[in-house]
């Protein structure tokens, strides 16, 4: 009797998008593409622009990138545009939010399984017609998608999310709620499962010094954090806390917790970024298909130099590869 042969595994199918093309984005690309082995993780379609991609490929020594039997080259209108590098302006927010638009319809077409992009600029993209606080709720928006969501960020195995985000620190109190608090423990949670992780482990910040003390500093852990991750745990969703916000990433560095919802943008970026500026990932979280992306910028002051590190692009690359993979099993 011979032996079964193994099973047929489907790989993902990603779009990748240069993202900024006045940015590093395309020399991230350029060199994510020349890495061994991502053939064989993935089924690629590139959104890119010639000139950035050829002008990347330059200040890296890396091969541009060529049609194969894993990667298509998508042929569409900002392709044959030349872009000024190290400048925001119109008409790179324009291509931004072009290809953007191009590769979430690929997802949603079914063309593709996720979406990752490289590093954008949100001043470019506003020039060239975002209206929205962030790219996050335009994506919201383009995807008709009026249900909770948010940036979560990837550092390694830790996640955090938060239940506000672009916002005036003046206000964050007063929009905080018991609802806000369980959609973020419940839509990081998600991420997680989204990603292979069944049961994860997720901390929840207080919001005022020492926790409030008690009420002493601030009643919003009473009040608001503990209803919220009571509710949270109603649906499904488990979580502990709340705990004092200057020690719960020491709590995860020691490996006790997967994940971090924190009250508000600074509080877990802060955090994060102290960690690993350059390996952390972003997901937009909570919307209908997957999109990942490097959790740094554009870098304007270093375009061309060629010594733009590609860690958190391989890192963002394969998260929406492994998202895909759920995707497709859904």
């Amino acid at each position: 009797m011979s032996a079964a042969s193994p099973s047929f595994v489907k790989k993902p199918r990603i779009a990748l998008t240069i993202g900024d093309p006045a940015g590093i984005g395309p020399e991230l690309i350029v060199q994510l593409l020349a890495l061994p082995g991502i053939g064989k993780r993935a089924d690629v379609t590139l959104i890119g622009n010639r000139a950035a991609i050829e002008r990347a490929a330059k200040a890296v020594n890396a091969p541009i990138p060529q049609a194969s039997g894993w990667l298509t080259i998508q042929d569409w209108d900002g392709d044959a545009r030349e872009y000024a590098p190290s400048v925001a302006g119109v008409d790179n927010g324009h291509f931004i939010l072009d290809s953007l638009k191009l590769g979430t319809k690929l997802v949603t077409d079914g063309k593709a399984d996720a979406l990752c992009f490289a590093p954008l600029n949100k001043g470019a993209m506003r020039l060239g017609g975002m209206h929205e606080e962030d790219e996050m709720r335009w994506f919201a928006k383009l995807l008709n998608y009026d249900g909770p969501c948010g940036e979560l960020n990837i550092l390694n195995d830790l996640w955090t999310g938060r239940v506000t985000s672009h916002m005036p620190l003046k206000d964050v109190s007063s929009v905080l709620t018991a609802e806000g608090v369980a959609q973020a423990i419940g839509m990081l949670t998600d991420a997680f499962r989204a990603a292979g992780k069944a049961e994860p482990r997720i901390g929840v910040c207080g919001f005022n010094p020492h926790n409030g003390d008690n009420g002493n500093y601030g009643r919003e852990e009473i009040d608001v954090i503990e209803p919220g991750i009571a509710m949270a745990a109603k649906k499904g969703y488990s979580s502990t806390g709340p705990f004092p916000a200057d020690t719960i990433f020491l709590r995860a560095k020691n490996g006790q917790l997967d994940g971090i919802v924190s009250m508000y943008h600074d509080q877990g970026q802060i955090a994060t970024k102290l960690l690993g500026f350059d390996v952390g990932v972003t997901v937009e979280g909570g919307l209908p298909i997957p999109i990942t992306t490097p959790a740094h910028g554009t870098a304007y002051d270093i375009v061309g130099k060629g010594i733009a590190k590609i860690t958190a692009m391989e890192n963002a690359f394969e998260l929406a590869c492994r998202m895909g993979e759920s995707r497709l099993k859904s």
